[in-house]
C-alpha cells in the first residue's frame, strides 16, 4: 500500500509540472515547438489563457464552456501572425516556423476547479553557418619563421561559441552572448604539422564543424619570402625591358629625324635656270666667211 503511495505522488510529479518551475525550451530558428500544459483533457468548464512577455500579452485562449478557441495573433504588431496553434483537448500551445524574436517568457493559466500556472523560458537559436577558415599570409610567426598561422571567423552570429580544435582535444575558444557580431579566432600552426584540425561553431543545441587539411597550405614563411623576391625581381626586370624598348624608340625616331632632315638640305641646293638669246657674229675683215653663232643666256639663280 505504502509502495503503490509513492508511485501514485511520483506519477503526479511527472505529469504535472512544478507550477513554481519555469522550465527552459530551446529550438532552432525556423522549427516548431509545443509548449505542454500537461492536461490530458479539457473539461467543460475549463479555461485556459496563454501570455507572451512583461507586461503578459495574451495570445490565445480556450474556453470549452463557451465554446471558444482563438489565437490573438494580431497583437505584438502581428508577430505571431497565423504561427500559433491550440490543441483543443489538452490546451497546449505550438509555435510554428520560429524566429529568434519569439524568445522569451511565456505563461498558461489554467482554471479548472483551481487556477494553475506554469511558465516557459522559450530561447529560439538562429541557424549556424559553416566557419570559415582562412590563412593569414601578411603574417610570420615572431617566435620562428616555420610557423604559419590561420584564422576561424564566422559574421552575424549570438549566443555561440567558436573553438580550435587539434583531434578531439580542444586548443582555444571565444564565446559571444550578444546578437548580430562577427568573432574570429587565430590558430598557430607549425610547419609540416600532420595533425588534424577543425573549427567548431555552436550554440546549446547544434553545431558545425569544418576540417581543414592545413599541412598542405602550411608553408614555411622563409619560403613566401623566396616567392616574394623571385616575383620582386620578375617585376623589376620587366620594368627595365619596358625602359630599355621605349628608350630605343626613342633614338631611332631621333636618327630617323636627323637622316631626314640632310636629305631635304640636299634638295634645297641653288638650281640656275638659263633663258638662251642668240646673236649672229658679224663677218670679220679676214675674208673668213664665219657661219657661227654666239649663244648668250640671262642666268637666274633660285634656291
Amino acid at each position: 500500500m505504502f509502495c503503490l503511495f509513492v508511485f501514485c505522488c511520483f506519477w503526479h510529479l511527472v505529469v504535472f509540472a512544478d507550477p513554481d518551475e519555469v522550465k527552459s525550451v530551446s529550438v532552432t530558428e525556423g522549427e516548431s515547438v509545443t509548449l505542454q500544459t500537461h492536461v490530458t483533457e479539457l473539461q467543460t468548464r475549463d479555461v485556459i489563457t496563454w501570455t507572451f512577455g512583461h507586461p503578459e500579452t495574451r495570445i490565445a485562449l480556450i474556453s470549452k464552456e463557451e465554446g471558444n478557441v482563438p489565437t490573438y495573433d494580431d497583437v505584438l504588431d502581428g508577430r505571431f501572425r497565423d504561427r500559433l496553434k491550440l490543441d483543443h483537448q489538452t490546451g497546449s500551445l505550438t509555435i510554428t516556423d520560429t524566429r529568434t524574436t519569439d524568445s522569451g517568457n511565456y505563461t498558461v493559466n489554467i482554471k479548472t476547479t483551481k487556477s494553475t500556472t506554469y511558465r516557459f523560458n522559450l530561447t529560439v537559436y538562429a541557424r549556424l553557418s559553416d566557419p570559415l577558415i582562412s590563412r593569414n599570409s601578411s603574417h610570420c610567426s615572431s617566435s620562428s619563421s616555420s610557423y604559419c598561422l590561420f584564422v576561424c571567423s564566422v559574421v552575424n552570429v549570438g549566443h555561440v561559441t567558436l573553438s580550435w580544435y587539434k583531434g578531439n582535444s580542444l586548443l582555444s575558444s571565444i564565446s559571444v552572448s550578444d546578437l548580430s557580431i562577427s568573432l574570429s579566432l587565430p590558430l598557430e600552426v607549425e610547419y609540416q604539422d600532420k595533425n588534424s584540425y577543425s573549427c567548431v561553431l555552436n550554440n546549446p543545441i547544434s553545431n558545425q564543424t569544418q576540417h581543414y587539411d592545413i599541412s598542405k597550405l602550411c608553408h614555411t614563411c622563409s619560403g613566401s619570402e623566396s616567392q616574394i623576391v623571385l616575383i620582386s625581381a620578375a617585376v623589376a626586370a620587366g620594368f627595365l625591358l619596358i625602359v630599355a624598348a621605349v628608350g630605343i624608340y626613342w633614338i631611332y625616331r631621333r636618327h630617323r629625324k636627323t637622316d631626314q632632315a640632310g636629305t631635304d638640305q640636299t634638295r634645297n641646293e641653288e638650281i640656275t635656270y638659263a633663258d638662251p638669246t642668240f646673236y649672229k657674229q658679224k663677218a670679220q675683215k679676214l675674208g673668213v666667211k664665219q657661219e657661227d653663232e654666239v649663244v648668250y643666256a640671262g642666268v637666274v639663280t633660285k634656291t
